[in-house]
């Protein structure tokens, strides 16, 4: 169920019937030979695929997020801290209006980690709400399920890597990247990052077998749809 394919009235309907709903937040960033908008296409699909079949709203996600540390590589879209808390919040407040009380959070950057403090101040003026946030490729299952087809997984590489964040006509590297200095990566600025980071990749092969990518989804899709079902207290 998805909230684009839906009016208002059925909205009304759905959130009187049942409260819970799932909003996917992503970004739009570098991720070497991929789409720049993976974070956000894995975090929609994540959520449409978990909630679809239990009939739970998904509202379309948000694509921009916290991408500062890529703002030297083309096509990276970032929010300033203080925008995107104004950008949640509001979020929320609209949610709530829509008569919705229970939300599942499903992010797909971790660079929008900030959101969890957000939540957390939020949820100390709505009371009457319960709100889960789900980074969900590094849920206990799902990073298990990745870290035993490969632990040489990081950002932009295989680990990123599905049918739906491939772009066509696009090669893949079939070398695996020696790991970046995260260290360093850490107290340098954009500029900096894109000389260290080249095509973008952190560390690993850019791509392994669809058999790999879709056991690892089979069970992302499977913890995720855990938490819109269980423990909302």
């Amino acid at each position: 169920m998805k909230i684009a394919e839906m009016n208002w009235m059925q909205v009304e309907a759905q959130a009187a019937a049942d409260d819970r709903c799932l909003l996917p937040i992503g970004s739009v960033e570098q991720h070497a030979y991929l789409s720049v908008c993976v974070d956000a296409i894995l975090a929609e699909k994540i959520s449409v695929d978990a909630a679809e079949p239990i009939g739970i709203p998904v509202f379309p996600v948000l694509p921009y997020g916290l991408a500062s540390s890529f703002a030297a590589f083309p096509g990276t879209l970032s929010f300033s801290l203080s925008t995107y808390i104004g950008v949640v919040r509001d979020l929320l407040d609209s949610i709530h209006r829509s008569g919705f009380r229970r939300i599942l959070v499903v992010n797909g950057h971790g660079g929008n980690s900030p959101a969890a403090t957000i939540i957390s101040e939020w949820l100390n003026m709505h009371p009457d709400s319960s709100v889960k946030l789900h980074d969900w490729w590094r849920a206990p299952r799902t990073m298990a399920k990745v870290l035993e087809t490969d632990p040489a997984a990081s950002h932009a590489s295989w680990m990123e890597n599905f049918p739906w964040t491939r772009l066509a006509g696009i090669e893949q590297p079939s070398h695996a990247k020696q790991e970046i200095d995260f260290a360093r990566l850490a107290r340098v600025d954009a500029g900096r990052k894109r000389e260290m980071l080249g095509e973008g990749n952190y560390h690993g092969l850019f791509q392994r077998p669809d058999n790999d990518m879709l056991a690892i989804w089979s069970v992302a899709v499977g913890e995720t749809r855990e938490l819109i079902e269980r423990n909302w207290d």
